[in-house]
């Protein structure tokens, strides 16, 4: 999903750093594919790592392992953390290091660390987020689902390619967009809240901090949001298949 994106989040930066790739993308492209069908018929989990000193290339890969359907059907659980990235738009490895104590949090019950800034909800520590507010419509007719906003970070995070797909499906289920980051810590009410990755796809938030998001439990418009990915990863999952 997104390959072309996932590869512009490696390439593009290296450009802009003045660093010159060990292999490039095409190449690339074809190793990876070449790798890939180690796990087949099952999926694979691969992580691309750039040297900033000589622009070595690592590819790891390991089978993938899909998160349990009570997660996507129950929710998770979520705390806050004041930690951040020092270049939100480079995934760099400096921020594992950095994060190491808040990722020791995520056990048990925690499924995912949100980082905050001034009080303000910018991003998980591996995901995209995002809160909905429903909107009331004077004219609204009964027993309709309310109208929503989505909320979400668009400076200060580092930029998911799943988040892309998903700002434009809320779009097209008739949801505005709203670009700031959520102001949890000033009480701003989120009815409902998710994150995305590209390996999670969206994921329901039902709690932070132990205070329950909404009527804590997944919302109307988060399962919504979920049918429609699936469908869409299924729908671009068919078009990659016949290709070959």
């Amino acid at each position: 999903m997104g390959f072309n994106a996932h590869l512009q989040r490696l390439y593009v930066p290296a450009a802009e750093m003045g660093l010159v790739p060990s292999v490039d993308m095409s190449t690339l492209r074809v190793r990876l594919a070449d790798l890939a069908k180690i796990n087949l018929p099952h999926e694979s989990r691969i992580r691309l790592i750039l040297t900033k000193d000589n622009g070595t290339v690592y590819v790891g890969i390991q089978p993938f392992a899909p998160l349990s359907e009570s997660v996507y059907h129950d929710g998770v659980h979520t705390i806050t953390s004041s930690v951040t990235r020092s270049d939100p738009r480079i995934k760099g490895t400096d921020f594992i290091t950095q994060s190491a104590e808040q990722r020791k949090l995520i056990k048990g019950d925690v499924f995912e660390v949100l980082l905050t800034h001034n009080g303000k909800i910018l991003e998980g520590m591996t995901s995209n987020f995002y809160a909905v507010e429903y909107v009331v419509v004077s004219h609204a007719v009964a027993k309709q689902p309310p109208a929503a906003k989505l909320i979400t970070a668009r400076s200060g995070i580092l930029l998911g390619v799943t988040r892309r797909a998903v700002l434009r499906l809320a779009r097209g289920e008739g949801m505005s967009i709203e670009y700031r980051a959520p102001r949890y810590a000033v009480g701003e009410k989120f009815d409902e809240a998710f994150l995305t990755s590209s390996s999670r796809g969206i994921v329901p938030i039902i709690s932070i901090d132990e205070s329950p998001v909404g009527e804590g439990e997944v919302g109307d418009w988060t399962k919504r949001l979920m049918k429609a990915y699936q469908e869409y990863v299924e729908r671009k999952a068919e078009e990659i298949v016949g290709d070959r």
